[in-house]
């Protein structure tokens, strides 16, 4: 028994391809396909259930999924079997993989073989990156969908716009309370995703406004399968009913502030990336917070998440304040006036002492 069975994930619409017993193929499909194919089998409902438990997670293991690597070149097996064991959050190069399965110096052969993967996420090709950076990756998005995927995984990509090492060491040597906090985060670093679309760099801000991490996580999931290929587009939002988008988990606040920015993006009324990239912090403010519902905190969100801007403080984060209490021993949350007075000492890194804040809540939460 043969066939395909398709879904939806957080990443988009996923197609399994199965045989008898085992999986023959997974890719990321552009949409979702028009008709609806017969029940799969229970392994592959199985399967389908673990990717997507996986792609909500970042850390449920997959290597209980069955394979089938008949048909495949015994060196593709063997550095798939390996890829597979190289654990979320993990990576590990082209030339490192090589070594793994006893053909050092094949790294290129490695890249041609993760190029050639039929079952990504299962095989984490994504987790396999070139020594120059990324590497390639040939699911639709490219190296964004690769982004993604290790994102949501918490592997360390060191692609700020500025140097992240020396914000840290200088973090250090002007706060030392800060090292404690540094010393307990570990390998984990601020990593910027540029964006290209303003729409759903401000989205994402939008549906994160006011919720945990994880709640908004969740919610911006679902919001983001309403549209093609899981990319929220301002082309597209018009065309869902309120009710739709409040499904996901919207309140209707947040839902006429993903309208209004619709409309100013269509209008032409926002900047794009590319203009954003080149205005300076407090114009983009100003441009930004037009918009309904756009404050400074989310355009702090912005400059520090997908613009890369070093030196934002968003004084009115809860997360924030809550961090500074807990790293400097205070029994209230500070003000604004009492935050700024301590972080220019932090200049010109307030973003990444700033991310440090919020480390220290999740380090304290755990205890």
């Amino acid at each position: 028994m043969s066939g395909t069975y398709c879904f939806r994930s957080a990443l988009g619409p996923l197609e399994i391809r199965f045989g008898d017993g085992a999986l023959t193929g997974i890719r990321l499909l552009e949409s979702a396909p028009a008709k609806r194919a017969a029940p799969p089998p229970p392994f592959v409902r199985e399967a389908a259930r673990a990717i997507e438990e996986h792609l909500a997670t970042g850390a449920l293991p997959l290597a209980d999924v069955p394979l089938d690597f008949s048909g495949l070149p015994d060196f593709h097996r063997r550095v798939y079997a390996a890829a597979r064991d190289v654990p979320p959050g993990q990576t590990a190069s082209y030339g490192e993989l090589a070594a793994r399965v006893g053909s050092p110096g094949a790294a290129r052969a490695v890249g041609q073989a993760m190029a050639r993967n039929p079952f990504m996420i299962v095989v984490p090709c994504h987790r396999v990156l070139a020594s120059s950076g990324l590497g390639g990756f040939s699911a639709p998005g490219g190296d964004s969908t690769k982004r993604r995927l290790l994102e949501l995984e918490g592997a360390f990509l060191q692609n700020t716009p500025f140097d992240l090492e020396r914000a840290i060491a200088e973090l250090r040597e002007a706060d030392p309370a800060l090292a404690p906090v540094i010393d307990r985060t570990g390998p984990r670093r601020l990593r910027v995703e540029p964006i290209e679309d303003v729409f759903e760099a401000l989205g994402r801000a939008i549906v994160y406004q006011q919720l945990s991490g994880k709640a908004a996580a969740s919610i911006h999931r679902k919001y983001a399968a309403l549209f093609p290929r899981g990319r929220p587009s301002a082309r597209h939002l018009p065309r869902l009913a309120d009710a739709t988008v409040r499904g996901a988990g919207l309140s209707g606040a947040k839902l006429l502030a993903l309208r209004d920015l619709a409309a100013r993006v269509a209008a032409r009324e926002i900047p794009p990336m590319a203009r954003l990239r080149e205005m300076d912090d407090e114009a983009i403010v100003e441009a930004l917070t037009r918009v309904r519902g756009i404050g400074p905190w989310t355009v702090h969100m912005l400059l520090i998440f997908r613009l890369g801007r070093p030196d934002v403080l968003p004084v009115g984060d809860y997360g924030v304040r809550k961090g500074f209490a807990k790293v400097y021993g205070k029994r209230k949350l500070p003000d604004a006036r009492a935050l700024e007075k301590h972080a220019e000492r932090w200049r010109p890194w307030r973003s990444v002492a700033s991310w440090y804040m919020w480390r220290a809540i999740e380090s304290s939460d755990a205890t």
